[in-house]
């Protein structure tokens, strides 16, 4: 028998969605006993910058490459504070940035947006529009 650590219920892409700093095909010891708990099958990291790693990056059992606490993700550069503005596309969120544009020949301000698409890890599942959310900077994740 093939002994899983993983649920079925992660595994919705065509693909096989596997952390790659875990070797799932352990050999068992004879009489050794098995532990129940799962968390041998998991590798998480502390991404720093004063943000604490979520209960659900570390108990959970989902598999995203682009996670910055679970995946191959590093967060540097800027850190930006936005609201969610939609949450429509799967696993992504668009966060718009309101800001004061300074016009000189006035002396005064105008307002101004930018809108932002964000990767939303599976940790954070209780996401809703119009939080305010805190976006790190990362390398380019798509082509």
């Amino acid at each position: 028998r093939i002994q899983i650590l993983f649920e079925m219920s992660e595994q919705t892409e065509k693909a096989f969605q596997k952390q790659p700093a875990i070797f799932l095909n352990k050999k068992r010891q004879i009489g050794a006993k098995v532990a129940k708990s799962g968390k041998e099958g998991r590798w998480t990291k502390n991404v720093g910058l004063g943000i604490k790693t979520p209960r659900e990056a570390i108990e959970g059992s989902y598999i995203d490459k682009k996670c910055p606490f679970t995946g191959n993700v590093s967060i540097r550069g800027k850190l930006l504070r936005g609201t969610v503005k939609s949450l429509k596309m799967k696993r992504t969120c668009t966060i718009r940035r309101d800001y004061l544009h300074y016009i000189k020949k006035y002396n005064r301000f105008e307002k101004r947006h930018k809108n932002i698409s964000a990767h939303v890890s599976p940790a954070f599942i209780d996401i809703k529009q119009g939080d305010t959310v805190l976006v790190g900077q990362c390398r380019p994740l798509s082509k």
